[in-house]
């Protein structure tokens, strides 16, 4: 299985963060660990990339170290 055919409707979920995907979950689960960490990790890649992306788009004249800022700020106040 392909991570990143997993990784795909996990991105899709970041606009639906309450809902549980069973399939989803399925699938993961069926990976073996170090396989399921890449995922993770992947994702969150993906979601610090899209954070970063927004900033940027809003702060175009940003230093790369502030906008590094903004991004743990903002990570800093996800639950």
């Amino acid at each position: 299985m392909d991570e990143y055919a997993i990784l795909m409707p996990m991105a899709e979920s970041i606009f639906r963060p309450h809902t549980v995907d069973r399939e989803q979950l399925r699938l993961l689960l069926s990976l073996p660990a170090h396989r399921r960490i890449r995922v993770m990790l992947d994702a969150r890649e993906l979601a610090v990339g899209m954070i970063r992306g927004r900033i940027r788009k809003k702060n175009p004249n940003m230093t790369l170290s502030m906008l590094n800022m903004k991004v743990l700020e903002e990570l800093g106040h996800v639950r």
